[in-house]
């Protein structure tokens, strides 16, 4: 299908369907343009390469290439050429060649409307009289370099100005060749698993590969054989998540045994564990915010240092148990872990690594764990219908037992630690007084979590809902409410006071996921049945599956801006500062200097300033901050967009170095810190050096001005003391005999003129 894409000019309509091409018989699996974007070309499942014209020329309307035996991969054009390359999954390039340039293509008649279809067949069109059509000839076949049997070709890249291939493996290898002479430049692994996709940038030097198989991506810079940029996620599910007590870095653990530390502004993982060899139930951050501890299911809790990033502690217990839970005390001394096979909690010394206590008394798995952020209390929830409060001052002892009316899932303190939330296997959220122990109100979520219809279910999806609950719950910042998610696509937000949705959040629309519909397809449905639940049962070695849909944490940032959910599609956060921010003024404006001092006439100072951004010339710029009132600056600021409070706090910063408006710029620094300074802090990182230059900016002139009136007000001192002997020794002359007074009269005055000239030139100060 060929579309019209949205450009300058505004439709209704932009992205309309112009043309329908029919010509392979199976899927297509690559495309590619020409330089001008007269013609494409179509590789296929068939093992064929279909070109089409883009526009109705009349010696070109489709041909077709074969040459192949297997899926054909990638197909690239020359830079500014009809000559073709294609490969296919076999390990085979095709260099074809043209006998016709793209200047030698004929316009065709204009029979032609929005919405037509243009249907290919094996055969050759039709040569139009007196226009010969466009040939194709095969100039040369390559084979690659396979190493193994099973090796196939799955994934190839071309860069048209530097005439380089590169072709990804299903063993993890890549190869680098120079067209059209087919030069080997490298071969190198990157991993043992399949190459899924390749990407050149555009200058040719940095290579990025996806592998489906680890979710890693990777850039080479193949010139100099070295890594630019290397991330790989969970290639399992999320299980468990933690934020550091600053609200900076996010640990997630997860069924590949994995531990990930997370960089929440970059979103870039910076510190991988591996050491554990089951998957990781629980992780969770001391109070220090650089050790992160971790729970699994090979029966051993690990401690982790973010200084050296090692594993430093390994916990474990006296017969092999698989944990399922986690909890830290507020002090980080105190190490809890849950089993989910002998129902015992284990408490262990984070200093010494020394096991120091068995709680027994839960009759059924534990299923979570919470210490109260105030007191050394532990709370545990079982599927025994029980909440257990242990009191760790006094010998381990059980303080209260809460009953439940069902299979208790999860428990977590209020921040202040006055109320405990904890969710049970009916759908019910329930909370209590954890000093009395009564329970102080409940919330029915069940209707709110809306699971939807698996495909091999034979119920409804209302039916189905009633056996579904939320697994996971978190507190607010605040404490007024709480999040809660389950098995569910859906993360929800209630008042607590209240007792009511405040709101419900969507994590995922990928319909790839089992149970994200309330009704089945009824495409599907046939007289036996849903065709899917048929298919499934078919092939009972089958290794595919839809994952279901579901969240299994949920975390609160300290700070109160943001919340994380780990989930099926993975880590996911919410923000109240986000990053992308619209601006109106990327838009097709007039913006010229003549339009800005127009602004500043009409005295729409916020405007003015935008526009003089979008410009970027730093006197003008100048110009108008300097026009705007002293009294709108707060204002003014106030209205910025966040995209724009960084630029102006840089250009601050670089003006008041040498610029001599101190109080007028200093207040433009103290409104932008003031009104933005939490968005700036959560970007912290990229601020940091505008932050340096405008104290080091400020420092400056605090030692110049400093310097200034000291020297000022020691020249104001030294007068005010010649002054004061002056009128004391006019004083003592009076007093004195009238012969005397003669004689003194004479030297004092001599002495007072010599006074006079060193006061007047004492007093001439440096402004």
């Amino acid at each position: 299908l060929m579309y019209h894409a949205p450009g300058r000019n505004r439709e209704f309509n932009a992205f309309a369907l112009d043309k329908s091409y029919y010509g392979p018989f199976d899927e297509t699996t690559c495309i590619d343009w020409t330089d001008d974007s007269k013609c494409f070309a179509v590789g296929s499942k068939d093992m064929t390469t279909w070109i089409f014209g883009a526009e109705r020329w009349a010696n070109l309307i489709y041909y077709s290439l074969g040459g192949h035996k297997d899926i054909i991969v990638g197909c690239f054009f020359e830079k500014d050429s009809l000559d073709m390359y294609t490969v296919s999954q076999e390990g085979t390039l095709c260099v074809w060649e043209s006998d016709t340039e793209l200047e030698g293509l004929r316009k065709g008649e204009d029979g032609e409307t929005r919405g037509d279809v243009i249907k290919g067949s094996a055969d050759t069109p039709k040569q139009v009289e007196g226009i010969k059509n466009v040939r194709y000839s095969q100039r040369s076949k390559h084979y690659f370099n396979k190493e193994g049997d099973f090796n196939k070709l799955t994934s190839a890249a071309f860069h048209k100005k530097t005439r380089i291939l590169v072709t990804g493996f299903a063993s993890g290898a890549f190869h680098l060749h120079e067209l059209p002479e087919f030069d080997l430049i490298h071969s190198l692994s990157i991993s043992d698993q399949r190459i899924s996709t390749i990407a050149l940038n555009p200058t040719g030097d940095w290579i990025g590969f996806g592998c489906s198989g680890l979710g890693q991506l990777l850039v080479w810079e193949w010139q100099s054989e070295s890594y630019v940029f290397k991330q790989q996620g969970h290639f399992n599910n999320m299980n468990s998540l933690a934020y550091s007590p600053d609200g900076q870095y996010l640990v997630t653990g997860g069924d590949d045994g994995k531990v990930k530390v997370w960089n929440t502004n970059s979103g870039l993982c910076f510190v991988t564990f591996t050491e554990h060899s089951s998957s990781v139930t629980n992780v969770a951050f001391n109070s220090s915010g650089f050790v992160v501890v971790s729970a699994s299911l090979d029966g051993t809790v690990r401690a982790f240092d973010l200084h050296r990033y090692r594993n430093f502690r390994t916990m474990t217990s006296p017969r092999p148990a698989q944990f399922s839970s986690l909890a830290l005390d507020s002090s980080g001394e105190l190490v809890c872990a849950g089993s989910q096979d002998s129902f015992e909690i284990f408490l262990w010394s984070m200093q010494t690594g020394r096991l120091l206590e068995v709680l027994s008394g839960h009759e059924g798995p534990v299923s979570n764990l919470c210490f109260s952020p105030v007191q050394s209390v532990l709370a545990s929830v079982s599927w025994d219908k029980t909440v257990r409060l242990w009191d760790m001052l006094d010998s381990w002892q059980t303080k209260e037992t809460l009953r439940l009316t069902s299979d208790g899932l999860a428990v977590t303190y209020r921040p202040d630690g006055q109320e405990l939330a904890v969710a049970s296997l009916d759908g019910e959220i329930t909370f209590w007084n954890p000093q009395t122990g009564g329970q102080t109100g409940s919330i029915a979520g069940r209707h709110d979590l809306q699971m939807g219809r698996k495909e091999t279910e034979k119920i409804t999806a209302k039916q189905s809902a009633k056996g579904k609950s939320f697994t996971c719950l978190c507190y607010s910042a605040d404490g007024e409410s709480i999040l809660a998610g389950g098995q569910s696509k859906f993360v929800c937000i209630y008042n607590i006071k209240e007792h009511v949705l405040m709101k419900k959040f969507e994590i995922s629309c990928n319909l790839s996921l089992d149970a994200m519909e309330e009704f089945l397809d009824r495409r599907k449905m046939t007289e036996f049945g849903s065709l899917s639940l048929s298919s499934s049962h078919c092939d009972m070695s089958s290794r595919r599956f839809k994952p279901e849909i579901r969240v299994s944490s949920l975390c609160f940032s300290p700070t109160g801006r943001s919340w994380a959910a780990a989930s099926t599609e993975g880590l996911l956060i919410y923000s109240l500062d986000t990053s992308l921010v619209f601006d109106p003024y990327d838009l097709d404006m007039d913006v010229t200097p003549a339009s800005i001092r127009q602004q500043m006439k009409k005295k729409e100072w916020a405007s003015a300033i935008l526009l003089s951004f979008r410009l970027n010339e730093m006197p003008l710029i100048r110009e108008v901050l300097e026009a705007v009132p002293y009294n709108q600056i707060t204002v003014v600021c106030s209205s910025l967009p966040d995209v724009y409070v960084d630029k102006l706090l840089n250009f601050v910063a670089s003006t008041l170095e040498k610029c001599n408006h101190l109080q007028f710029y200093l207040s433009w620094a103290q409104c932008l810190l003031t009104l933005h300074g939490q968005k700036l802090k959560n970007r912290s990182g990229a601020v940091l050096p505008t932050v340096q230059q405008l104290l080091k900016s400020i420092q400056r002139h605090s030692d110049d001005l400093s310097k200034l009136c000291d020297w000022n007000i020691y020249n104001i001192r030294y007068a005010a003391a010649l002054s004061k002997q002056r009128g004391m020794k006019r004083t003592a002359a009076e007093s004195l005999s009238d012969e005397e007074d003669e004689e003194e009269e004479e030297v004092a005055m001599d002495s007072g003129g010599d006074e006079e000239n060193i006061l007047n030139e004492s007093v001439v100060v440096e402004n």
